[in-house]
């Protein structure tokens, strides 16, 4: 299974301490193939903005219209070596690596979309009930995150609500932004599906948009690192490698 899995029947109920089936192969492979396609889209769009580090809305921008973004002077790189791919400045070998992992990005993405949404896979984990909308359950969850109280045994399978619209804003809001902002900038795109540009408001918009984006996945990015490393950096690593975890242990437990 590619859901959570739990162990056999006859070792019920679940407690903490235990060790569980908890993401399948086909979870994990999306997982580390969206990390490595991110991680070198980013760099390499790093380098890309580093050639003209401006953001416009509309349909043009250039050197003697206002930004509504200025990252660095014309003459000055925004962002150093070590955070761009190429690290020496490359636009036609940034273009290259930023394109080749946007399409493998894209087939991942829709392969994993498809998979999850025929085998229910994302509504399981990531439908949010109408109990969990209520401003008091949302609240309380912000309440334990902020003490630092993660869930323990059974329950430690189960997304909370903010686990849920942070990795549904993942899937379905920021990840397409960034590849149909991606495909509005693409020249020979723009010829042949002139209404996509229009659709974000012009191509300077695509391209504004698509930054915006991709600092969301940024803040997303850090957020999941600082939760991991909260939780229990091993286990947790380690179930998104082999798919096993080992329940977190509460008061109940002790014994």
């Amino acid at each position: 299974m590619d859901s959570a899995e739990t162990v056999p029947e006859s070792q019920s109920p679940l407690r903490g301490g235990d060790l569980v089936r908890r993401h399948g192969g086909v979870t994990r492979l999306w997982h580390w193939t969206n990390a490595l396609c991110i991680l070198v889209m980013l760099m390499s769009g790093l380098m890309i903005l580093n050639a003209h580090p401006r953001l416009y809305w509309g349909h043009y921008g250039s050197d003697h219209d206002e930004a509504w973004l200025v990252l660095a002077a014309m003459e000055d790189t925004a962002f150093p070596g070590w955070m761009t791919i190429p690290s020496d400045y490359s636009l036609a070998d940034a273009r290259l690596w930023h394109f080749a992992f946007a399409w493998l990005l894209v087939l991942a993405f829709t392969g994993y979309l498809i998979w999850g949404l025929v085998r229910g896979h994302i509504r399981r984990r990531l439908h949010i009930t109408r109990a969990e909308w209520s401003p008091r359950h949302i609240l309380h969850d912000i309440g334990e995150h902020a003490r630092l109280r993660f869930p323990t045994g059974a329950a430690a399978l189960d997304y909370n609500v903010l686990q849920k619209l942070a990795y549904g804003g993942v899937l379905f809001v920021l990840i397409p932004a960034i590849i149909l902002s991606g495909l509005a900038m693409a020249p020979a795109l723009d010829a042949a599906w002139p209404w996509l540009v229009d659709l974000f408001g012009g191509r300077q918009s695509a391209r504004s948009i698509h930054f915006i984006a991709a600092m969301g996945l940024v803040l997303f990015f850090v957020a999941h690192i600082v939760m991991v490393v909260l939780a229990g950096p091993i286990n947790e690593v380690r179930s998104m490698l082999t798919g096993w975890y080992r329940l977190p242990r509460g008061k109940e437990d002790a014994a």
